[in-house]
């Protein structure tokens, strides 16, 4: 037992000394190098970096935030406020990418003509494209991600990241778009036509590449033939063939559309070049990804469509006034009808009975034409009233 206390011994300053020279220069390589010119805001910046690459989030931010507030005319301010957005980026969760989206526009308020401003708005979009939900649940931040995408579209058309915006634009719309194929399914097995017409509109109008485009096409048309509607059904009935070639809606499409004795049209070869394209690219699933899928709390943005992006919905045709037999429009046209302010200020849509009773209220509370004003003098006195005698005024009480 004695001779093997000093091996124990042996070995515990071995390690010691093994150790103790690793942590020396460990801590020496980890000491910011400074440089006799180094300017003291660029010091702060560059602990600050390298606190949050060791992602010591809150000791970097702390930094960024004493730099900004003690050197305001720093070449290093920009850097700085965009350093502090990245870091609650990288950080990630809930109230981290809350956090980054909110200091992202700040940095676009007080940078915009900066060169990091577009990848800043990219990156405002992206917090919420993190934060969503599968498309059954919670869609208010795939809302939210499409707005900022948008707003990326119209503010920097020429920037660098418009390759990478598009491609998420095109998954975000893909997630609404389920949504409200799936809300309208609900209401048309229900027979409840208005309903799942006004979703299925939505996806025809602003999701051109919804991966189930061609369902939602022809459940619009089968909604409005419900509806008494036909006219408006061979136009969505159209739509399939020209814009989807490959569907399986295809053969349905032409026998309603020979049904309604409408013409069939014919798919451009630059359509049916995408289609082919769109059809190789779409993955399958096998038994273990589809469970994972299921399982996952992140939207499936795999059946995504590639094509060009729609900033809203299409610009309705000009408005016609038709003339019929003795002034009556004919059937199928839209009818110019003036609008009360009310109708204006409330921004609900009307009918065209309401917006007649809007219009006439409209006219009475125009003001009185100048012309058709006659003075005091010219205008007819009221006939004179008689005077009540006292005796009636007392008696009339009793």
């Amino acid at each position: 037992m004695d001779r093997k206390h000093p091996l124990r011994k042996f070995l515990l300053v071995a390690m010691i000394l093994l150790t103790t020279p690793s942590c020396l220069f460990r801590r020496h390589r980890d000491e910011v190098e400074l440089n006799p010119g180094d300017q003291p805001d660029k010091i702060l910046y560059e602990k600050a970096t390298r606190e949050i690459e060791r992602n010591h989030f809150d000791v970097g931010r702390l930094t960024l935030q004493t730099l900004i507030n003690t050197y305001p005319d720093s070449e290093y301010l920009s850097r700085a406020k965009l350093s502090i957005a990245d870091s609650y980026y990288h950080e990630g969760g809930t109230s981290g990418l809350t956090q980054a989206e909110a200091e992202y526009k700040d940095f676009i308020t007080f940078f915009p003509t900066a060169p990091e401003a577009p990848e800043a708005q990219f990156r405002a979009g992206m917090a919420h494209y993190r934060m969503m939900s599968k498309s059954d649940r919670d869609r208010s931040e795939a809302k939210l991600a499409e707005a900022e995408f948008k707003e990326f579209l119209l503010k920097y058309p020429d920037s660098h990241v418009m390759p990478r915006v598009k491609a998420r634009l095109r998954q975000v719309q893909e997630v609404l778009a389920q949504g409200d194929y799936k809300i309208a399914q609900f209401y048309y097995s229900k027979r409840a036509f208005p309903a799942a017409r006004s979703r299925l509109q939505e996806i025809a109008d602003n999701y051109p590449n919804f991966s189930q485009g061609d369902a939602a096409l022809w459940y619009l048309g089968k909604s409005l033939e419900a509806l008494r509607r036909p006219g408006e059904a061979a136009t969505y009935y159209s739509r399939v063939i020209t814009e989807h070639p490959l569907s399986a809606y295809v053969g349905p499409v032409k026998e309603r559309l020979a049904a309604l004795k409408q013409p069939i049209p014919q798919p451009t070869r630059a359509v049916l070049a995408r289609a082919e394209a769109d059809a190789a690219r779409r993955p399958g699933k096998d038994l273990f990804q589809k469970v994972g899928s299921f399982l996952s709390g992140s939207p499936d943005v795999s059946a995504t469509r590639h094509g060009p992006v729609r900033l809203g919905a299409p610009k309705p045709g000009p408005v016609q006034v038709a003339s019929g037999a003795q002034g009556t429009p004919r059937v199928g046209t839209v009818v110019a009808a003036p609008v009360g302010d009310e109708a204006l200020k409330s921004g609900t849509p009307i009918n065209s009975s309401s917006a007649a009773e809007s219009g006439n209220e409209a006219t009475a509370s125009k003001p009185p034409d100048p012309g058709n004003i006659k003075s005091k003098s010219q205008e007819t006195p009221d006939p004179a009233k008689k005077k009540k005698s006292l005796f009636k005024k007392i008696i009339k009480p009793f």
